[in-house]
């Protein structure tokens, strides 16, 4: 009789969103250092991007040429980026029993290419389970505030994209469409205000973590088994923006 070899556990997908400028970039970097203070695995990565070839991809579509992008080719570069890096660095880090941070997912794609672009949302949704192989975040951070706050941060920046420079109209419904995506999902998706400083930010994100963080401890004393020494603390670079 063959028995059955036992999967690694599942970690903890958890993703950051928000308009341009909502400082979620900064709350992935502060929420990793936190996780890894705790003992975590983590891997801190992006969207579009998180491979060599998905990266390639963002920078196709966020160029700030003068080529218009129609709205389903953005969508179709998103969708192939994800695909890309779901198979080669987000799955692989779940079954690990890893955190992964992601700064942005699906919810962008449907915000901006449905709800900003006007491209049919419960197609994006069917496409996206496609895309992401039906992968979808245990907890989405949602992180909001004004969106003339938001724009004035991104355009002060010394690098801006595409998205950058799109009309006051497109990101209020870029907003919009987040907001009304936490109304929908109310238990995954958890607003954070955003107008705050970082560190009382960071604090909120913590306070809405904690709950979950026991079931990941658990996993990783199951993996461990009968080391008894400290888990190796990892996490993979993309060059958050």
């Amino acid at each position: 009789m063959t028995t059955q070899r036992s999967r690694p556990p599942r970690g903890l997908f958890i993703t950051l969103e928000g308009i341009e400028g909502c400082g979620k970039s900064t709350q992935a970097r502060l929420l990793g250092e936190y996780l890894r203070s705790q003992g975590l695995v983590t891997v801190e990565t992006r969207e579009p991007g998180g491979t060599p070839l998905a990266e390639k991809i963002r920078s196709a579509m966020l160029d700030r040429a003068d080529e218009p992008v129609a709205a389903e080719t953005e969508a179709f570069l998103v969708f192939a980026a994800r695909r890309q890096h779901v198979a080669q660095v987000i799955e692989p880090a779940l079954a690990r029993g890893a955190v992964v941070l992601c700064d942005r997912f699906s919810d962008s794609t449907l915000a901006y290419q449905g709800y900003a672009r006007g491209l049919n949302v419960s197609l994006l949704e069917r496409l996206n389970r496609l895309a992401s192989h039906a992968v979808t975040p245990d907890l989405t951070l949602l992180f909001d505030l004004p969106v003339a706050t938001g724009l004035a941060r991104r355009r002060s920046a010394a690098e801006t994209n595409r998205l950058d420079r799109e009309s006051l109209r497109f990101h209020h419904k870029v907003r919009a469409g987040f907001l009304d995506l936490a109304t929908r999902h109310p238990n995954r998706m958890k607003v954070v205000p955003a107008r705050a400083s970082k560190e009382t930010v960071a604090r909120a994100v913590t306070r809405i973590i904690a709950p979950m963080l026991s079931r990941v401890r658990q996993a990783m004393n199951e993996a461990a088994g009968s080391r008894t020494s400290s888990p190796r603390t990892t996490k993979a670079r993309h060059a958050l923006r």
